[in-house]
């Protein structure tokens, strides 16, 4: 049986990506909320909006940085 070794550098790419999505995965809903909250302000659809492209994009740089971490520990 071959020993697998790390790959360090998909490694730190995955924890790039993950580090990446930290403050995503807090802004994303912060701005929904603020939204939902000033529905009578003009400026509430817009803010919606880029709280849901926020949260999204915060849930794929988290699927990615957990997908390039594994393939750092486990190999292609």
């Amino acid at each position: 049986m071959s020993e697998h070794r790390t790959d360090r550098k998909k490694l730190m790419k995955g924890i790039k990506f993950l580090a990446f999505s930290l403050p995503l995965a807090f802004s994303g809903p912060t701005l929904i909320y603020f939204g939902f909250g000033n529905r009578e302000a003009g400026y509430y659809i817009p803010l919606l909006a880029l709280g849901f492209v926020l949260a999204i994009a915060a849930a794929f740089f988290m699927y990615r940085g957990i997908q390039t971490i594994m393939s750092g520990f486990f190999g292609d």
